[in-house]
Order: structure tokens, then C-alpha cells, then sequence
């Protein structure tokens, strides 16, 4: 690729929504730009600046070249936890209490003569944060949206409006989320054959017509209509026809993924594997690995936000135990709601020859790695693109937002993942896994797994349709200065 800047000293101030799903593709983004000759500010929450160095230590930030951080606070209260917020208070608190920071920030970063780095040129904010268009405009730059859920996803929230409209949303009552209403089909939404409630992004399964997500949501796709332009972290032959419904709907679309794959054959090595990871990486996981068989084992791992009960925790558990079968199971300290995620001493004791348990790892070294045989995944869009980077097929449980509609994508679209009920069952959880790993329907789900592989490395490659939006995305948006 060619890395030279387009215009001389461009800078992008990059806001990634406070969450470690959206922080790691904004990264990502930002590095890239790095390359195209970008300065690059990345604005973090001050509370997960505070959890970033206690995770990577004091000096891991430092010496990059054009890259610095910078905070804003996030208007609630002051924490010294090490959990992902409650997302609903994030998305009310940041909409209403960060503009103003974030305007000071600019201004201190336009003052050449103290800052010594380039004015501020383009903002590339987080789909759930345009207030950062609101900064764009007073400063009479470009601003730009990044959604980071599916393409899919985001066709789902441009419809909440309308689901409000003909009353399917709010629900009439609770009864009305276990009585089969969710298993209503849809049929008029632009580019999605038949979707049912269930696989709509859970945030609509709520009675309260005042629901902060479902509101916020809506705002925000209203909102996007200021934006310059939208960046996807997808790629057009994965969701093709979504793609298109969106390009009616929203402003200019640039759909540069996957990025992790861009990461890997553009930076190679100039950042010296870094990441923003906010919870403590084990390397030893890599090591455990390195000793395990090519595509025995089973990769767990339910993502950043996910919660579960203690009983989920434990059928989940003796499923894996029961299949006999290697397994890698990330379980963060927050995993189980309210609780500390604790595993029957018997368990362990059965399971202590073929499992590996660890708080946290470097997933994508993890899902590359020869051993890892099946993802058991909550659907995030960040763990579902990185399986689909890897050629690895997915056991997905989803737990909120879109992770339902990735699974249905997943698993009816793209031929590549089989579902585990809500209420896990491990006799479900056994006969899944191990119907994955070496039953029929496994062996059709790695295949197609490593021809979406393909079309995805062809995609990010020279002259493939991301590599060519990326260029797109430089030259027409974010120069335009």
C-alpha cells in the first residue's frame, strides 16, 4: 500500500466508544492511519486510561511516532473498578457531559505553539458517540462515524424507529419474551430476508417506552445523517446486500474490514504487537497451545461485557467436561453477574489434564493459532470476523445488542456456526461442541469457514474491494481539509 499521506501533517482525533469492543477496532483504524501519514490523537475515557496502564503498565504508551493519548472524562462518577461499565449509563453520561471536554481538547491540540503537533484535520468518532460530530462541526472539519457492530447490526438499529412505530416495541408485558412472541418474522426490512424478533439486537426486548438504549439508539442513527462518512469493519461479499440497503440510508459507506487483517500484513511489526487491551493479557495460554494437537482443541470465550448466572457458568462446565475434549476457557473476574465466577472444585479436578482456564489472553494470536478447533463465542462482531479471519467455525451463544443477529447470520447465512440455547443445558453443551469439532455439519461449517477465510483475505489484499475503500476513505473524507 502506499503509505504516503495524501496532504501534508494530517491529524485525526479518534474517540472509540468506552468499551473494549470498540476500543480495539478504533485502535486498529487509528494505526493505520498512522501509516498513511496521519498524526494520530486516540481519546480514551479517563477511567479506562486508568484500567489501560494497570493492564499494559506506565510505559506502554509511549514512543510511538505521531501517536499520543489523550482523555476526557466520562461523566460518572469516579470508579477504580476493573469492569466494563453499565452500558446504558455510558451511553446516557457520554452524550451529555463529553462534548464539552472534548472541544477543549481541540483547542489545546490547535495551539501549535504548546501542543507542537498539527492541527486537529478530521474526527473518526464511535457510531455511539456522535456528539463528537457536534465538535466536527464547530471546528469546521470533517467528522466520521464508525460503527463497529456488523453491517448487519446497524441495518437492525436504522429500523428501532419503526419497530417503536408499529408497536412491536415496547413489549406489552415480560410474559411477552418467553410466550413466542420473539419468534415473529419480519419482512420488510431493505437487504434481510425473513429476520425474527429474537434475532433483532436485544435492546427492544424491554416494556419501559423511556428504555435508554432503545432511545439512544435511535438518536444516534438520526444523528449519523451529519456525519461525512461511515466506516464498517466489514467486507462487501460478507454482507453484500445489507451494504446496499445501508448505502440509501446513511451517508457516504466505507467498508474497510477485516482490520485485523489489514493489521497484520500493513503494520507487521511497526507497533510491535501493541494493543489496548485493558484487562492483563496470560501469554502462557500461546505456550499451552504450542503443545496441543492441530484443531483439538475448543476455544471459549465469552468476550468483555457478557455476564452469566452461576448455573450458566456450571452447565457450561460440565459440558465442556463431558466432551472429553481439550478446551481453553477464558472466564474474566466479572463473568458471573453480581458474583465471582466459581467452578466446582470437582470440575476441576476432572478437567485439570485437558482444560486451561485463564482470566484473559491475546485472542487473535489465540484464534491463529494451529490447535483452536471451534470458537465458543458470545457473537461479539469483533470475535465473530476474527474466526471468520481464521477460518475457524463458531458454537455461539449470544448474550445482547446484535451478537443475535450475528449468530443467525452466522449460522443460516454464512454456513459457519450452530447455536446453543439461552438456557444452557450442558448435555446441549456437549452434543454441540462435540458435533462441531467431528460430526458432519462440523466438517461443512470448516469448510465454508475457510472459503470466507479466503474471500476475506482477497478483500483486504491490494486492489481487493476494502483495501480500495480504505484509499477511498483517505483521499475523499479524511483529507478534505
Amino acid at each position: 500500500m502506499d503509505l504516503k499521506s495524501v496532504v501534508d501533517n494530517p491529524h485525526a482525533v479518534c474517540i472509540p466508544y468506552p468499551a473494549q469492543g470498540h476500543i480495539n477496532p478504533m485502535f486498529k483504524l487509528a494505526k493505520l492511519l498512522q501509516l498513511k501519514g496521519f498524526h494520530i490523537t486516540f481519546v480514551n475515557t479517563e477511567y479506562n486510561h486508568r484500567r489501560l496502564l494497570k493492564s499494559k503498565g506506565p510505559n506502554h504508551l509511549e514512543g510511538l511516532p505521531d501517536f499520543r493519548f489523550e482523555t476526557i472524562p466520562d461523566g460518572l462518577p469516579f470508579s477504580d473498578t476493573n469492569v466494563t461499565q453499565d452500558i446504558p449509563s455510558l451511553c446516557n453520561s457520554t452524550s451529555k457531559y463529553c462534548l464539552y471536554p472534548l472541544c477543549n481538547l481541540i483547542y489545546k491540540l490547535n495551539d501549535t505553539a504548546s501542543s507542537k503537533v498539527p492541527p486537529v484535520t478530521c474526527i473518526i468518532t464511535d457510531g455511539a458517540m456522535s456528539f463528537a460530530l457536534d465538535a466536527a462541526e464547530e471546528f469546521g472539519i470533517p467528522g466520521v462515524l464508525f460503527w463497529t457492530p456488523s453491517a448487519a447490526g446497524v441495518l437492525c438499529y436504522t429500523q428501532y424507529h419503526f419497530l417503536v412505530e408499529r408497536g412491536i416495541t415496547p413489549l406489552k408485558d415480560v410474559s411477552y419474551l418467553k410466550n413466542g412472541y420473539l419468534e415473529t418474522t419480519i419482512d420488510w426490512i431493505p437487504g434481510m430476508k425473513s429476520i425474527r424478533l429474537r434475532d433483532i439486537p436485544t435492546f427492544i426486548r424491554t416494556t419501559d417506552a423511556n428504555d435508554i438504549m432503545v432511545n439512544h439508539i435511535i438518536k444516534e442513527i438520526q444523528r449519523a445523517s451529519k456525519a461525512s462518512a461511515i466506516i464498517l469493519n466489514t467486507f462487501d461479499t460478507l454482507e453484500q446486500a445489507v451494504l446496499d440497503a445501508l448505502s440509501v440510508l446513511l451517508p457516504p459507506i466505507y467498508s474497510i474490514g477485516p482490520l485485523q487483517l489489514f493489521d497484520l500484513q500493513i503494520t507487521k511489526g511497526k507497533f510491535n504487537d501493541m494493543d489496548l487491551n485493558l484487562w492483563k493479557e496470560q501469554s502462557e495460554t500461546i505456550e499451552w497451545l504450542d503443545s496441543k494437537e492441530p484443531r483439538s482443541v475448543v476455544y471459549v470465550n465469552f468476550g468483555s461485557i457478557t455476564v452469566m448466572t452461576p448455573q450458566q457458568l456450571i452447565e457450561f462446565a460440565w459440558g465442556l467436561a463431558n466432551t472429553k475434549m481439550q478446551f481453553l476457557w477464558i472466564i474474566r473476574p466479572d463473568l458471573v453477574a453480581g458474583d465471582s465466577a466459581v467452578l466446582p472444585p470437582e470440575f476441576l479436578t476432572e478437567t485439570k489434564d485437558i482444560g486451561m482456564l485463564a482470566s484473559w489472553c491475546p485472542q487473535e494470536k489465540v484464534l491463529s493459532h494451529s490447535s483452536i478447533g471451534v470458537f465458543l463465542s458470545h457473537m461479539g462482531w469483533n470475535s465473530t470476523i476474527e474466526s471468520i479471519c481464521n477460518g475457524i467455525p463458531m458454537v455461539c451463544w449470544p448474550f445482547f445488542a446484535e451478537q443475535q443477529t450475528n449468530c443467525m447470520y452466522a449460522c443460516k447465512e454464512w454456513g459457519i456456526g450452530l447455536e446453543i440455547d439461552n438456557n444452557v443445558k450442558r448435555d446441549e453443551v456437549m452434543k454441540i461442541v462435540i458435533e462441531s469439532m467431528q460430526g458432519k455439519k462440523g466438517k461443512e461449517m470448516k469448510k465454508q469457514a475457510v472459503e470466507w477465510q479466503m474471500k476475506a483475505e482477497e478483500a483486504s489484499a491490494p486492489g481487493g474491494s476494502s483495501y480500495k475503500n480504505l484509499e477511498k476513505l483517505v483521499a475523499e473524507v479524511l483529507s478534505k481539509h
